[in-house]
C-alpha cells in the first residue's frame, strides 16, 4: 500500500505569550521567554501525532527541519523528509508560507499545522484551494473553526482522514485579531479567507461569537449575584470576558478586559496578572476563580485566557470554580459540551463533570465539562 503523505508545520513561538500575560505573541516573543514563557507547540503536536502512532508505517511526514517539525517527527520514530531549502532558527510569517508551497509540491494528503490565528493567517495565505489542512491549537487566541479542539482530536481526526473513514471535508474561515488593539482591550476580529478542512465536527471547534450589546442586563443580574455571594477573605481571581467584567463594574473598581484581576473582599487587590504572579498572590490564601463560556465554542481554559495556567487551576480546584454564561451564550452552544484545553491533559480529565452555571441573579444551568 502506498503511504500516505502527512504535511507538518509547527510554529514554535505559538502561544509563548499567553502564559505570561501578553495576550498574544506576535512581536514579544522575546518578552514573553524574558518573563519565563516555555515553548508548548512541539509539546502540543506530539500529543497529535500520539493518535497516528498506530499508523506510522503508513504514513511518511514531510515537514521542516528541527523545530518546524523534523525533530518532533524523528523523536516519535516517523518516516519523515524535511524541506532542505529551510533552516531551523527565527522562524516568521514568510517561513511558514514557504513550507506551505513545498508541501503542497509534494503533494501531501493533508497538512498538520501548529499555532493560532495568526499561523492559521500565514498558511492561508500560502494556501491552495486543493489542499487540506487541519490546525493543533497551540497558540493564545484561537477563534478560527479550522482548530480541532485539542491537540488529541487534531491527531485523532487526521488519522480517520488519512485512513479513509472520514472522506468529506469543508471550508472554515479563517480569522485573527489586531493584538496590539486586542492588549488594549480593542478587540476587533477580522475575516481572511478561508481553509478546507476534514468535515468531522465533533472533533473541530466552533467560531467564537462576541457577546451582543442586548446581553449588557443579563450580564448585570449575573454580576449582581457574584458580588452579593462573595465570602469574606476570599481571593475571587476574575477571568478574561465580557460577562466577567460586569462583576468589576458591579463593584466599580478598575479593571482588563481580556486579563485576569484579582478582588478580596470586594476591593482591587491586583490588575492584569498572569500565572506566577497570581500563585504569588493565592499561595496559603482561599481562592475562587470566575470565568465564563467563550461564545459560541464553549471553552472554559485555553483559548485566550492562558493566564490561567495549569498550576493556577490546580491550586484553586475545581470545587472553586465559578462558571457564568447568559442564557442565550448556552443557548449557541446547542446542548454541545463545555471544553477545557489547559495543556496539562491529565488536569482536562480532572475537570470533567457537571457544574453548575450562573445564567441571572435567580436561575442557574447544569453544564457538562467533557474531554475527548
Amino acid at each position: 500500500m502506498e503511504r500516505k503523505k502527512l504535511g507538518l508545520i509547527i510554529n514554535p513561538i505559538a502561544g509563548l505569550g499567553g502564559s505570561v500575560g501578553l495576550k498574544g505573541t506576535d512581536g514579544v516573543s522575546e518578552e514573553a521567554i524574558h518573563r519565563g514563557a516555555i515553548p508548548r507547540a512541539e509539546e502540543r503536536t506530539q500529543r497529535a501525532l500520539t493518535e497516528l502512532l498506530a499508523n506510522k508505517n503508513q504514513v511518511i511526514v514531510y515537514t521542516g527541519p528541527g523545530s518546524l517539525g523534523g525533530r518532533i517527527a524523528k523523536q516519535m520514530g516517523f518516516p519523515y523528509v524535511v524541506d532542505g531549502a529551510l533552516s531551523d532558527g527565527h522562524t516568521t510569517g514568510k517561513t511558514t508560507q514557504d513550507l506551505v508551497r513545498w508541501l503542497q509540491q509534494q503533494d501531501v494528503d493533508l497538512v498538520l499545522f501548529a499555532g493560532g490565528d495568526g499561523t492559521a493567517r500565514d498558511i492561508y495565505a500560502a494556501a491552495k484551494a486543493s489542499t487540506v489542512f487541519l490546525g493543533i491549537p497551540a497558540g493564545v487566541k484561537i477563534h478560527s473553526p479550522v482548530y480541532a479542539v485539542n491537540p488529541s482530536a487534531a491527531g485523532a481526526l487526521a488519522n480517520l482522514y488519512l485512513t479513509g473513514k472520514v472522506t468529506k471535508t469543508s471550508e472554515q474561515e479563517v480569522v485573527d485579531i489586531d493584538e496590539n488593539q486586542y492588549r488594549h482591550d480593542i478587540i476587533n476580529t477580522k475575516l481572511y479567507g478561508y481553509l478546507t478542512i476534514p468535515k468531522e465536527h465533533a472533533y473541530t471547534q466552533n467560531r467564537k461569537c462576541a457577546s451582543p450589546p442586548s446581553e449588557a442586563t443579563a450580564m448585570e443580574t449575573i454580576a449582581a449575584r457574584v458580588v452579593d455571594d462573595m465570602e469574606p477573605d476570599t481571593y475571587y481571581l476574575i477571568g478574561a470576558g465580557t460577562t466577567t467584567r460586569a462583576i468589576m463594574q458591579e463593584l466599580e473598581l478598575a479593571y482588563t478586559l481580556i486579563g485576569v484581576d484579582i478582588v478580596c473582599n470586594k476591593k482591587l487587590v491586583a490588575k492584569d496578572v498572569y500565572g506566577k504572579q497570581i500563585m504569588q498572590y493565592i499561595r496559603g490564601k482561599k481562592a475562587k476563580l470566575v470565568v465564563t463560556i467563550t461564545g459560541g465554542q464553549g471553552f472554559l481554559f485555553g483559548r485566550g485566557n492562558q493566564q490561567l495556567t495549569p498550576e493556577v487551576i490546580k491550586k484553586v480546584g475545581k470545587d472553586n470554580l465559578i462558571i457564568l454564561a447568559t442564557k442565550d451564550k448556552l443557548f449557541q452552544l446547542r446542548g454541545q459540551p463545555l471544553l477545557v484545553d489547559t495543556g496539562n491533559a491529565e488536569l482536562d480529565q480532572k475537570l470533567s463533570g457537571f457544574y453548575r452555571i450562573i445564567c441571572s441573579y435567580y436561575e442557574t444551568a447544569v453544564g457538562k465539562v467533557a474531554t475527548n
